[in-house]
This record gives structure tokens, sequence and C-alpha cells, in this order.
């Protein structure tokens, strides 16, 4: 029988050797190696408990939604910073003034979010894991696994919508910010799909407990981590993308009515107005 830390240290390798990228540009420690490494670890996931033949088909959606955001997530990014001058502009204005990164704070980051992303993935390893362990049917499952694998397919797509609508909205007018669509509903409805995403996984470990499946208790506390690290990184963006939209566009007549009107992010259903004045959220 393959231990659960044997794989959590497979996945943890598998996000080491995919966000190593970040070492060619630093920022990619927490774009694109974040979204190839998440992809890495849906297919390491997919490919490890296909083969050992007791993958249920939640499990086995659960897997190719983890790849499907992964690709998604890690491709955009990619193009967005190799072929979006608008970003190119706005990525370098926010980094010209750094300083120098020290080669130790960099595999420091290196291993923390490598970390991390093994943590987020193991929300769904724990679960295959307990039904790889009882050898349970293809066909087994439950409630919270299908509800779980059905926050994640609606938080990667409007995830992926805002990021489309976003890019349409900038080529149409490059002097605003995105308002319509999506972000009717909220400033940052990227995030929010995101948050969306991760929920659905942290929901479908929690099928463990209907599974009657015995879980120790530092599987809870890793998945919570990583669930609210989630959470808090996506406030921290949040807050810095008002930032820098009160800076372009604060001016604007119109971008005024949005912000008063429009929240800045949902945290799953919680409306969130602004974080600018906040001193949880750096």
């Amino acid at each position: 029988m393959i231990d659960t830390w044997v794989v959590l240290l497979i996945l943890f390798g598998v996000s080491l050797l995919i966000s190593a990228i970040g070492f060619k540009k630093f920022v990619w420690f927490l774009s694109v190696g974040y979204g190839l490494s998440i992809l890495g670890c849906g297919l390491t996931l997919l490919i490890m408990y296909f083969i050992l033949g007791h993958m249920n088909i939640t499990g086995l959606i659960a897997c190719i939604l983890l790849m499907v955001y992964g690709f998604r997530l890690g491709g955009f990014l990619l193009f967005r910073e190799l072929k979006t001058k608008s970003y190119q502009k706005t990525l370098n204005e926010v980094t010209k003034t750094e300083k120098p990164i020290p080669v130790f704070v960099k595999i420091t980051i290196w291993i923390v979010c490598a970390a991390l992303y093994m943590a987020q993935a193991a929300g769904i390893m724990f679960l295959l894991q307990y039904r790889y362990r009882y050898q349970t049917g293809f066909l087994d499952t439950n409630v919270l696994e299908i509800i779980g694998v059905s926050i994640m397919a609606l938080g990667i797509f409007i995830e992926a919508l805002a990021d489309h609508q976003k890019s349409v909205s900038k080529k149409i007018d490059a002097t605003k910010p995105a308002m319509n669509g999506l972000y009717k509903i909220c400033r940052c409805p990227n995030y929010y799909g995101e948050i969306l995403m991760w929920t659905g996984v942290f929901v479908f470990f929690f099928a463990c407990l209907l599974g009657g499946f015995h879980v120790n208790w530092w599987k809870y506390v890793l998945v919570s981590i990583a669930y609210i690290s989630i959470i808090y990184i996506m406030l921290n963006g949040a807050k810095r993308l008002e930032g820098r939209q009160a800076k372009n566009y604060g001016e604007l007549e119109e971008f005024k009515e949005y912000t008063k009107k429009t929240p800045l992010i949902i945290v799953v259903f919680i409306p969130i107005k602004s974080l600018i004045n906040s001193k949880i959220i750096k």
C-alpha cells in the first residue's frame, strides 16, 4: 500500500520542479509556476491513482479539473506576461523600483510556494488515498464529492470568463478598467472564481466524513491552512488592485460611480466593498 506521506512528498517534488521556473523571473513563483504546478499535481494524482485502480468517478473529475484549472491559468498568465503590452507596462511599473532579490530569499519563496501548492492538491489526494486504501468502486461517491467538483467547475468557469471579459474590455479601451459582464457583480470576479475553485476542493475533502473514513487531525489542519492561505492571497491581490485602480482611474466619474455600487470582491457569498484601509490584509 502506498503511504500518504510518500504521495505528499511526490506532490511536493512535482511542485518544486515545476515552480523552479520562478528562478527565471521571480514573479513566476507565484503566477505561472503556480498554475503549472497545480496542473502537474493534478496529472500526478490522475496517473498514480488510475494505475492503482481505485479511483472513483468524482475523484477522476476532480483531478481533471485541477489539470484544466492549472493549464488555463498557467497558460493565460504566461501569454499575458509575454504578449500583452498593457500588462507588461503595469508589471514594469510595479517592479522597476524593486531591489535585486537575494538567492536565499528566492530559494525560501520557492520552497514555501511548492509546499503550498502541494497542500492545495492534498485536499483531493487524501480522499483518493482513502478510497484506494478501502478499495471502493469507481461509481462509489457521495453528495459532498459531487457538490465539491461542481463548485470547482463553476469557479474555473467564472475565473476563465472574467479573464476573457477583461482582455476584451482592454482591447476596446485600455484607458478604462473592465466594468461590464461579471465585473458588474464585483470588481474582482476572477479572484472570486479562484476562491470558489478552492472552496470546491475544500468541500471535496470533507466528503471523507460521509465516506466514514477516519481522518487524522493534521490533515484537517493542512487542508485548512491551504484554503485560508489562498483566500488571504486573493484578498491581498484585490487590495493591491484596488490601490492601482484608484491611482489610474480615480478621477473618472464613471469609475467613481462604479466603485460606489460594486463590491471589490466576494469571498464565497460575502461581498467586501473595500480593502484599501485594511490593517490585516497587507
